[in-house]
């Protein structure tokens, strides 16, 4: 049995899996899940697992080389923005409609219980080497 990090052996598995350029959408409560990526969810309740608990979690096992969001988040979603662009520098900014387009590409989505507008972000795996 595992004693640390993501101990979900749904999630965990997932993440095993990924490779090199592949999309994981981390997302809130309310997105459309596309048809086609594998998908972890995790929502529990409103709130629960938050946003932010969930992409620190994946942030600690995975090699992430960019990230995607929508721009409406800097608007309806400060603390969000705040998290988002702390953690990614160079952070991408497309239309919430355009992200809901690249969600379909992504090779994972992990729904969250966030209950929060727009706390939704597209990673693209990294390689440790």
């Amino acid at each position: 049995m595992k004693k640390a990090g993501i101990l979900n052996r749904h999630l965990s598995g997932a993440l095993a899996e990924l490779g090199h350029g592949d999309g994981v959408l981390v997302c809130d409560a309310g997105m459309p899940i596309p048809a086609g990526p594998r998908v972890v969810d995790l929502a529990f309740r409103a709130g629960v697992p938050s946003f932010a608990e969930v992409l620190d979690g994946l942030l600690a096992e995975l090699v992430v080389e960019g990230a995607t969001a929508a721009r409406e988040i800097r608007a309806a979603n400060p603390s969000a923005t705040s998290l988002l662009e702390d953690e990614f520098p160079d952070l991408e900014l497309v239309s919430h409609e355009k992200l809901k387009e690249l969600s379909a590409g992504a090779r994972l989505v992990v729904r969250t219980g966030e209950a929060q507008p727009y706390a939704n972000v597209l990673l693209k795996c990294g390689v440790f080497f």
